[in-house]
Parts: C-alpha cells; structure tokens; sequence
C-alpha cells in the first residue's frame, strides 16, 4: 500500500475539543502526535531517521494506543522498503500485540490486511520472500491464539491466493486442504455456516485445475460450487468460477454452455466493478463467433454500455466481420490489433473461428469455377497455399465438394454439377426399380405356380421375351400380367 493511502487511513480520525484547558494527558497525546506527523513528512527524504522517529511514539505511550500502532506500522515498511527484515519482523510482532487492545478489530484487520499486500508486492528476492513467509506465519500464529477463526481463514485465504499468483501449486493443494478440513463439521460434512469461504476455497481450486489443464477435478468442483446455497458471496468469487467453467466448457467444445457461463461471469465482475469483466467479454464475443451465431452479443442490456469501449473494440469488429463473411475485414482486424491474440485463451480459440471464416470464403470464391489453382485461391484469400489444400481436403471429406486436387501442378478439378445431378437421378430411378421388382417377386399378388414352382415365369422357355413360343399368342394384345395378376 502506498503512503498516501496511510494518509488517508491515518486521517479518518475523530477528534474532540475541549475549549476549558488540557491535562497532561492531553499535551502527551498531542506530542505523540505531532511527532508521529512529523516523522511522516521525513519519509521521503531521510527514511532512515524517520523510522527511528516512528520507533519513538511506543516508547511515549503509558499504555499501548493507536499512535503506538501507527507508528510501528509505518515503520516496518520503511524497514522493508531499506532492506532491514530482521528488524521488519520483530517490529512485526510487537505490532500484533496492539490488535488485542489498542486498536479496533476491523481497523487492526484493515491495516494487517494492508500491511501483508505491501509486504507481497515488494517480495522480489529471495530474503524479501522469506521474511513475507515470517510475517503470514506470524499473523496466522496470532489469530489462532486470540481464536479469532474468521482473520484465521481469511488470512490463509489471501495465502493460499498467494501461492496460487506464484503457480506453487504443491503449497496451495496442501493449504487448500487444511482449510476444507476447516470449514467441515465433525462428521466430515460441509460447515453451511462457513459457506462464503467454502466457495473461495473452491474459487481458488478452480483456477489451479484449470491452469494445470485438470477438466476432471475442476469440473467435479465446478459443479460442486454451484450447488453452494448457503452463502451470499462476493460477486468477484463467482466471476472466478464461472469463468474457468465457461473455459472448461470451451475446451470440451460445448460453445452453448461456455456462453452462458462467461455472460454469467461478466454480469458478475461488472457488479463486483472488477477489471477481469473487459477481458470475459472478450471471452463472450469468442464463444459467439463460435456458435455461428447471428445473434449480436451487444444487444443484451448489460453488455450494450460496453459496445463502444476501445478497449474490445477490435473483438466488435471482429464479430462483425464474421457475422458479415468478410474474410478480408475479419483478417485485417488481426492484423491491426495484434494484442487480441496476448491472451493465450483468445489466441487458443481464435484459430477455430478463423478456420470456419476461411473455409466459408474458399466456398463462396470457387463456387462459380470447375478448375482453378491454389495459388489463385490463396492470392484472393491472402493465406499460404498449405492452408488452401487443408481447407480444400476438409471440404472433399466432409463431402462438401466434390473436386480431386492436382498437387503437383497444383490445379484442382471440380466434376461438373450437371453430372452429378444427372447420376444421382439414374442412381434413384435405379433404385425405384429394384424395390418396385423385390415387391413383384415377394408381394401377395401372384399365386405360386401350379407345378409347384415359386417362380413367376415357370413353365415359360428362354426365348428372347423370356416366354413360352407357344404362350405368345395368347399373351399378345392383353396386358402383361393380366391373368397371372389375378388372386
């Protein structure tokens, strides 16, 4: 936390006026004070000298107060910032003598609070990172003694939430574990009263499975989250979850699912006023092209203040271009905005929906040819000729063109349309014609042979016709099978 925000916590104070004089007690809190303000404005320019000014205020204190507190607290972080830990940590501890007394619970647990997110921030070697570990130690020590459970388990939270910034997954799952075990009854069962953390808990499990690539486990805890109702949680927790559920359900293609959990995410960050909502959005306007859906994902209420953001302006265009099938403007957007593919998801996924928009204009573009070549292709399209022959394979596969490829000279054959049609129809009248026969052959209509053939031509020669030279005649003029038809 910066100095200024101690500024501003330091000025939150109340201060009461007493027009008929001061005692003593007064003028040693007003030297306190004054000298606590003074080693304030020291900070800058002789650090060194006002930590020993901050030091000084516990020492003019009968009893341990507020200016006592501050005083520490300033000057442990001047010590961390100097590089002095040794000194930052056994200041430290005195500081957490204070909570008990001295100062408010809720103003101790802002400024704890505080004090370790400035410690994390400035951990970038090794000592700072071994006294950063001291003062958690030193602050879960604390809260278990006073048995004050609740900064206990929010304390580990911001832990655990710790090692999970740093990607040590082996510290969280251990202290993951111990908090569960915190949050159950003893029969083993889910405390419903500790349902807020229980859904951080599952929040932070969540991440770490789906930064490790575990569908399994996250979507075991995914749906074990959601079925949480007896906590009221901070929006920003189901933000968290819903979109690692929206990303495990992109990765198991299941655009539908993957939509409505990203807009559930978005509404949730917005209302929380976290940043993460721009991004999930992006997210969002993904899974939409996805989908090939017409539907525009800005004209929802929520997501409608954000069309025009500059900040997802080059997904809206992107959308656009998709929902318009102009390959041209949808590869020109990635190339001007080349930031869209920084986050790793959205450069994962994007390749789906720009395979789909390629595939579309190799279609549209060789629709009126029966030969072309695949530099022609790749020329009006503007991607690399191996590209053309995977889209144009896939086509042939999948049955959706039917062309043979040439690759030496690199030309591809389509077979006219005409003759398709033409043996499609012969390959139907042909087909008419073989059931109307088996009918004929197996149907109830023609009575077996009277010398016991089944066949419906026994009896007859082989003659040209098939039938008895004797029988012509009798047959000739009437219809064919007109007493052989009757029942």
């Amino acid at each position: 936390m910066s100095d200024d925000d101690d500024f501003m916590q330091d000025s939150d104070e109340e201060y009461d006026f007493d027009y008929e004089g001061s005692d003593d007690d007064e003028s040693g809190d007003i030297g306190i004070e004054n000298k606590y303000y003074n080693a304030k404005q020291m900070k800058v320019d002789n650090p060194e000298e006002a930590v020993d000014e901050f030091l000084g205020l516990p020492l003019m204190e009968q009893d341990k107060s507020e200016w006592g507190f501050k005083g520490l607290k300033q000057a442990i972080k001047l010590e961390f910032k100097l590089g002095r830990y040794s000194n930052a940590v056994e200041h430290y501890r005195e500081l957490l003598t204070y909570v008990k007394s001295a100062v408010t619970r809720n103003y101790s647990e802002k400024s704890i609070n505080n004090m370790l997110d400035y410690i994390e921030k400035g951990s970038d070697d090794a000592q700072a990172y071994q006294c950063m570990e001291e003062f958690y130690s030193l602050t879960l020590d604390s809260f278990q003694n006073t048995n004050n459970e609740r900064l206990w388990l929010k304390t580990n939270i911001k832990l655990a939430r710790l090692w999970l910034d740093r990607k040590e997954y082996s510290q969280l799952s251990k202290k993951v574990r111990e908090l569960h075990r915190a949050c159950q009854r003893e029969d083993g069962s889910d405390d419903t009263s500790k349902g807020t953390y229980l859904l951080e808990l599952y929040a932070l499990e969540i991440q770490m499975y789906a930064e490790t690539k575990n569908n399994k486990r996250l979507k075991a805890l995914y749906q074990r989250a959601l079925r949480v109702r007896s906590a009221v949680p901070h929006p920003k927790i189901m933000g968290i979850i819903r979109e690692c559920g929206g990303k495990m359900h992109m990765s198991e293609e299941n655009w539908e699912e993957a939509q409505s959990d990203f807009f559930e995410s978005f509404r949730n960050y917005d209302e929380a006023g976290s940043m993460q909502r721009i991004q999930v959005l992006k997210y969002l306007v993904l899974t939409t092209m996805l989908m090939k859906s017409d539907i525009n994902p800005f004209d929802s209420q929520e997501t409608k203040p954000y069309k025009n953001d500059p900040r997802i302006s080059a997904m809206t265009d992107l959308v656009d271009a998709f929902q318009r099938d102009d390959i041209h403007a949808y590869e020109a957007v990635l190339s001007k905005h080349p930031d869209v593919l920084a986050d790793p998801f959205i450069a994962e996924n994007i390749d789906e929906v720009s395979r789909n928009m390629r595939t579309k204009a190799v279609l549209k573009l060789i629709a009126p040819y029966t030969r072309f070549s695949l530099l022609f292709i790749s020329r009006q399209i503007k991607i690399s000729v191996h590209e053309v022959l995977d889209i144009l394979s896939f086509l042939i596969l999948d049955k959706k063109l039917n062309a043979k490829i040439d690759q030496e000279s690199g030309t591809v054959v389509v077979a006219s349309s005409s003759d398709v049609e033409r043996l499609h129809a012969l390959e139907e009248w042909s087909s008419s014609l073989r059931s109307l026969w088996q009918t004929a052959l197996n149907g109830e209509g023609f009575r077996p042979d009277e010398s016991g053939s089944h066949s419906m031509f026994a009896g007859y020669d082989d003659g040209p016709m098939g039938i008895r030279a004797s029988r012509r005649k009798e047959l000739r003029g009437k219809p064919f099978g007109g007493k052989l038809g009757a029942v």
